[in-house]
């Protein structure tokens, strides 16, 4: 790492942090939601989908935007509506409105996205392009750090009150202290990122860029078929991922198989996030002497096992083979992330939102494994997961290959040069 982007990327993994946090609390609202206003799965899970569908929905518009007003003032603007959207949770206390909620989640996601859209490629451009997926890995683990104390958070300030008292259950107020410290930090941020000089990511990648231009055709960006199967890697990763965290606390809050209280099971969830903080922290370290691709395989065939062997034997098994997910989740998402990005040039940033509209999958999965929770046991309901990681060991083995290099796959598995 050069010393003249330490600071900017300082700058970065403090938002990556904030948006791990916030959106690890969404496992928590998926039970207390569903307590709440007594929910089947599949309503309670409409947490996840209004919120991940923002992903989908704002992903191009903020590639376009960006374009047009720079990745600093793209930052910014991703900070105020994320706070936007934390502030709406205290109205739709006061109505006890589910759709309000939904809405408010919606707002905050957009925001994000806005965020991760402008923040990940912006890591892979600071630095060597061929140590990419390791920088992006190392600013991906304070976004774990967030996850792991999203929900212990939410456990304590939500779960627990909901714990304590049956009134509490039905009182949406419990969130309204949470989201609104959350937005006071998210505007504090945005004014901190206002008065700090970012260098323009846009004039850094001019030189690399206007190398791969004059070195290959422009080819559209739908021809790119380690793209392509870069975002239904990404649909895969964030759908299982975002499963895995919403129906855990109800998993280990039934009797068969750990009869957890929700407080209890809640707590047990920031374990996740923080077994993929410590497993990006050595996957940065290990894709600096292994290619990226075979860690990618790796991780993506054993949690599909870790996950078989939960449903196989449930009970505590089936509480740790899950948590342990977290730890070979870690890599997945910046190691997709920048595979995918391979040889675009100045089609990185359209790459980007390509790959940020496939994170609808955290809105899609979970829904369709809701489907089946309503008419079969929970447990089994996992195996829908299980096929997403297959995909993603198939990504790391096959997928990630440019068509233009596929018979000489990069030995680093992670950016080249015209990126």
């Amino acid at each position: 790492m050069n010393q003249p982007h330490s600071r900017p990327l300082a700058v970065l993994t403090s938002l990556f942090f904030m948006w791990g946090l916030i959106t690890s609390l969404n496992d928590i609202l998926v039970p207390h939601f569903k307590a709440m206003f007594s929910l089947t799965f599949v309503q309670a899970i409409l947490v996840q989908s209004c919120f991940f569908s923002a992903y989908f929905v704002v992903s191009m518009p903020a590639g376009w935007l960006l374009q047009r007003l720079g990745y600093q003032r793209g930052i910014i603007i991703g900070l105020c509506t994320v706070g936007v959207g934390c502030l709406m949770f205290y109205p739709a206390a006061s109505l006890r409105a589910y759709p309000f909620f939904l809405g408010a989640l919606f707002v905050l996601a957009s925001g994000i996205t806005l965020l991760q859209v402008a923040a990940n490629p912006y890591v892979t451009f600071l630095g060597a392009p061929e140590t990419a997926s390791s920088r992006l890995n190392l600013a991906q683990a304070f976004n774990s750090l967030g996850a792991t104390l999203g929900p212990l958070v939410g456990a304590v300030t939500i779960l627990g009150v909901a714990d304590h008292t049956a009134a509490a259950v039905n009182d949406p107020s419990s969130v309204q202290g949470p989201y609104l410290v959350l937005a006071a930090l998210l505007f504090v941020l945005a004014a901190a990122v206002a008065l700090f000089r970012l260098p323009d990511v846009r004039k850094m990648g001019s030189d690399t860029v206007s190398k791969a231009s004059s070195q290959q055709p422009v080819r559209s960006i739908w021809s790119q078929r380690h793209l392509v199967l870069g975002a239904v890697g990404i649909f895969t990763y964030v759908g299982a991922e975002v499963s895995i965290g919403s129906f855990f606390v109800s998993l280990m809050s039934d009797p068969a198989n750990a009869g957890f209280s929700h407080a209890t099971a809640g707590r047990y969830l920031a374990f996740i996030g923080g077994a993929a903080m410590v497993g990006r922290f050595v996957g940065s370290a290990l894709m600096r002497s292994v290619p990226a691709s075979r860690v990618l395989a790796c991780a993506g065939m054993i949690n599909a096992m870790l996950i078989g062997l939960a449903i196989c034997i449930g009970g505590p098994v089936a509480m740790w083979a899950l948590l342990l997910t977290g730890l070979f989740n870690s890599i997945m998402f910046p190691t997709i992330f920048s595979l995918a990005l391979e040889s675009l040039g100045e089609r990185t940033s359209l790459g980007s939102g390509v790959l940020c509209m496939a994170i609808v999958g955290g809105a899609v999965v979970p829904l369709l494994q809701a489907m089946l929770a309503d008419h079969m046991t929970l447990l089994v309901t996992f195996v829908v997961p299980l096929v997403c990681y297959l995909f993603i060991a198939y990504y790391g083995t096959h997928g990630y290959r440019p068509l233009a290099v596929a018979t000489k796959p990069d030995n680093k598995g992670a950016l080249p040069q015209s990126a």
